[in-house]
C-alpha cells in the first residue's frame, strides 16, 4: 500500500504539472501584484531598495520555498497528504507537546485563507483605478468573491483543470513583461547577490522592518503543501521549477522598472502594472483578475483539507463533508466555505484597499511556517535524520522566520493585530473542543461486558418483553472489545428492557493512514452480541450505515450470524436481513456539577460547539429514520451535598 501510494506521488504527467499550476501556484504566483509595493509603502524609489527588495526576494524564495517546501516538507507525506495536521499525525505519538504548534499553525492558516481572497483580488482590481479613479472597487472584489464561493462544491479536479491554462497564461504573461524591462536594463541581475539584501537590511534606514514587505513573496507556500494530496508531490516539484523562473524575471523586470524611476515615489497601483504597455492595461487586468481568483482557489481548497482532517483529529466539530468527485484529496464543506466567504467580506469591508490588508496577511502566514518548522524538525528526528543537520535547519528556520514575525509585528496596529484575532479565536475553538472531547471520554465508565452476556442473552430470549427490534446497534468509544460504556448496558436494561434478537457494538478506530478501510469482527455471543471494529483512515466519510450493512450480509453469506426479517412473508426475499435500529447516546452538561472556572469555560464552550456542530447520527452517516438518541447527563465535578432540614 506505502509503495503505491509513493509511486503515485511520485508520478508526472503533462495534465498533472497543469492542474498542480491551476490550484497549487496560485497565491504564492500573484505576489507580485503587491510585494514590491508594501516594501517601499510610501517611501521614495532608491537603488537600494529597488536591488535590495529584489534580492532579498530571491533568497526568500529559495529558503523559504524551494528547499524548506518544495524539497523537504513535501517528503512528509502521510500516505500522499500534505498539511500541517497530516505532519502532525506522522508525529503526534512522539511527544503531547507537539499538539499546541499543530492547532496554533492550523488555526493561523485558517486565518490566512479569510485574508488571501480580498488581497488577492482588490490588488487585481485596483490596477483599473489609473484609467478609472472613481471606480468602487469593493462592491466589485465583494461580487468576485461571492462567485468564487459559490463554485466551490464543483470541486478542485474540475476546477484544477479550467485553472491550469489561465495560470499557465498567467505566469507566462508576467515572465515576457519582466524579460521586457530586464533586456532594457540586464545590469539588473546583479541583484541575485545577497550582498544588495544585506545591504538594505542593514544600511538603509529602517531597513530590517522592510521583511515585512519581503516576506509576502512566500505566502503561498504552506497552501502548496497543504495541496499536495491534490495534484501529487512530483507535479508540485517540477511545474515549481517553471513558476520561480518566471515569478524571479518579474521581480528583476519590476526592480529595473524601479531603476528608471528613482527619486520619484511609487505611486498608487505599484510597479507591477508599471511593467505593462498602455494598449495592454485592460487585458492584464482581466488577466490578473482571473489569476488572484486561482489564488484565492488554492488556498480555500487546501483550508478545506485542513479543516476535515482536524474533526478527524479531534480539533474541531464535525460538519458536513461532501466529496466533489471521485479524485483523491477532493473535499467541499458547505458550510465551512460559507463562514470563509462571510470573513473575507467583514475583511474587504473593514480595509477597503488592499494595501491596508498587507499586515493582516503576513502575519498570519508566519506564524503558520514557524509551526510547521517546530513540527518539521520532530519529523526530521523521528526520520533518525542526523541530529545536527535537524538542529542546523532548525536554528536557520527559526531566525530567518523569526526575523519575518518581528518585522511583521510592527504592523500590529495597523491590521496586524486582525490575523492575531482570528487565529486566537481558532486556537480557543480547537483547544476547548480537544479538551472537552477528552474530559467526556475520561469521564465514560466502562464496564465488563463479559459480565453481562448471561443478562442479555436471557433478555433476547425472553419473549414475555416485546421485541424492541431485530437488530439493535449502539456506537461504541471502548478500544477493547470486553468493555462497553456503562450507559450502553443502562440503555438496553433499565426501565423498559430493549429485546432484540441479535445486540450489535460498533467502534470506529481512526488511523493517521488517510485512506485507511478495514473491519474486525468479534462474536462475543453466537447469534446473541457481535461487536464490529471499522478501522477509517482521516479522510475517509465514515458511512457507518452503508459499511456496517455491507459487513452484516457478508456475515450472513459466511454462516457466521443467522438474521430472521421482522415479518415471515419477507423470508422468501433472500436479501433481506431484517430490521435495524440505532441508538445513539449524547451526553449533556448536567446541573449537577460544580465546575472550576477553566473547567466551566472548556464544558460549556465545548457543549456550545456541539451545539451547532453534526449531530452523532449524521456524522456516521446513519440513516435518521430507524436512528433513536438518548440524553444522558454528563457530570464532571459533583455538586456538595446539600443538607436538607424538614421543618
Amino acid at each position: 500500500m506505502e509503495k503505491h501510494v509513493h509511486s503515485s506521488l511520485d508520478k508526472m504527467s503533462a495534465a498533472g504539472l497543469l492542474v498542480a499550476i491551476g490550484i497549487v501556484f496560485g497565491d504564492i504566483g500573484t505576489s507580485p501584484l503587491y510585494t514590491y509595493r508594501a516594501i517601499i509603502e510610501d517611501r521614495t524609489i532608491t537603488e537600494a531598495l529597488a536591488l535590495g527588495g529584489a534580492s532579498a526576494i530571491f533568497w526568500t524564495l529559495t529558503f523559504q520555498t524551494t528547499l524548506k517546501y518544495v524539497l523537504i516538507t513535501l517528503r512528509a507525506d502521510n500516505n500522499g497528504e500534505g498539511g500541517i495536521f497530516s505532519l502532525y499525525a506522522l508525529i503526534r505519538r512522539y511527544a503531547k507537546w507537539l499538539l499546541f504548534p499543530a492547532i496554533a499553525g492550523g488555526s493561523f492558516l485558517i486565518a490566512d485563507s479569510i485574508i488571501t481572497p480580498p488581497i488577492s483580488v482588490s490588488s487585481a482590481i485596483e490596477g483599473l483605478l489609473p484609467l478609472y479613479p472613481d471606480l468602487p472597487t469593493v462592491p466589485i472584489v465583494l461580487a468576485i468573491l461571492f462567485v468564487l464561493f459559490a463554485v466551490q462544491q464543483v470541486g478542485t479536479d474540475k476546477l484544477g483543470k479550467a485553472f491550469g491554462p489561465i495560470m499557465s497564461i498567467w505566469f507566462t504573461m508576467i515572465g515576457v513583461l519582466g524579460i521586457a524591462q530586464v533586456v532594457q536594463n540586464p545590469g539588473v541581475v546583479r541583484a541575485l547577490n545577497p550582498y544588495y539584501a544585506y545591504n538594505m537590511i542593514v544600511n538603509y534606514p529602517e531597513g530590517f522592518w522592510l521583511l515585512g514587505g519581503v516576506f509576502l513573496c512566500s505566502t503561498g507556500a504552506e497552501a502548496l503543501y497543504s495541496d499536495m494530496g491534490h495534484v501529487g508531490r512530483r507535479n508540485v516539484q517540477v511545474s515549481w521549477i517553471y513558476v520561480k523562473l518566471c515569478l524571479m524575471i518579474n521581480y528583476l523586470g519590476q526592480a529595473a522598472w524601479l531603476l528608471d524611476h528613482v527619486g520619484q515615489p511609487m505611486g498608487t497601483t505599484g510597479s507591477f502594472f508599471g511593467l505593462v504597455p498602455d494598449w495592454f492595461i485592460l487585458p492584464s487586468i482581466g488577466i490578473a483578475t482571473l489569476a488572484t481568483i486561482i489564488a484565492s482557489q488554492a488556498l480555500i481548497s487546501g483550508t478545506f483539507t485542513l479543516v476535515s482532517e482536524a474533526f478527524r483529529l479531534t480539533l474541531l466539530p464535525k460538519m458536513r463533508i461532501i466529496f466533489p468527485s471521485d479524485a483523491r484529496g477532493q473535499v467541499y464543506i458547505p458550510a465551512f466555505n460559507w463562514l470563509l466567504m462571510a470573513g473575507c467580506f467583514g475583511v474587504v469591508l473593514y480595509f477597503r484597499e488592499s494595501k491596508n490588508m498587507e499586515a493582516a496577511f503576513g502575519l498570519s502566514v508566519n506564524l503558520t511556517m514557524l509551526m510547521t518548522t517546530i513540527l518539521l524538525a520532530m519529523y526530521l528526528y523521528a526520520k533518525h535524520v542526523n541530529v545536527l543537520i535537524v538542529g542546523a535547519l532548525l536554528f536557520l528556520y527559526l531566525f530567518i522566520e523569526g526575523s519575518f514575525l518581528v518585522a511583521n509585528l510592527r504592523k500590529f496596529t495597523h491590521g496586524g493585530w486582525v490575523s492575531l484575532l482570528l487565529g486566537a479565536i481558532m486556537v480557543t475553538v480547537m483547544m476547548v473542543w480537544y479538551y472537552g472531547s477528552r474530559i467526556k471520554r475520561r469521564l465514560t465508565n466502562f464496564v465488563s461486558l463479559r459480565a453481562h452476556l448471561p443478562l442479555l442473552k436471557q433478555l433476547s430470549n425472553d419473549e414475555s418483553v416485546p421485541k424492541y427490534a431485530t437488530n439493535l446497534v449502539y456506537l461504541t468509544a471502548s478500544d477493547q472489545p470486553q468493555q462497553v460504556e456503562e450507559q450502553i448496558i443502562d440503555s438496553i436494561l433499565e426501565g423498559q428492557p430493549k429485546r432484540a434478537d441479535v445486540y450489535w457494538l460498533i467502534h470506529v478506530d481512526l488511523m493517521d493512514d488517510p485512506y485507511t478501510t478495514e473491519y474486525s469482527v468479534d462474536i462475543l455471543e453466537p447469534e446473541e452480541v457481535i461487536r464490529i471494529t471499522f478501522r477509517l483512515g482521516f479522510r475517509v466519510q465514515p458511512r457507518i450505515n452503508l459499511l456496517f450493512r455491507k459487513v452484516v450480509e457478508e456475515m450472513v453469506r459466511c454462516g457466521e450470524v443467522t438474521l430472521k426479517p421482522k415479518y415471515q412473508p419477507l423470508k422468501a426475499q433472500t436479501n433481506s436481513i431484517g430490521d435495524f435500529r440505532f441508538i445513539v447516546i449524547n451526553r449533556f452538561l448536567s446541573y449537577e456539577n460544580d465546575l472550576g472556572t477553566t473547567d466551566t469555560f472548556v464544558m460549556n464552550g465545548y457543549f456550545a460547539l456541539k451545539g451547532i456542530s453534526l449531530p452523532d447520527e449524521r456524522a456516521y452517516g446513519l440513516d435518521t429514520q430507524n436512528v433513536e438518541t438518548e440524553q444522558v447527563p454528563l457530570i464532571v465535578n459533583p455538586a456538595e451535598y446539600i443538607r436538607l432540614r424538614r421543618v
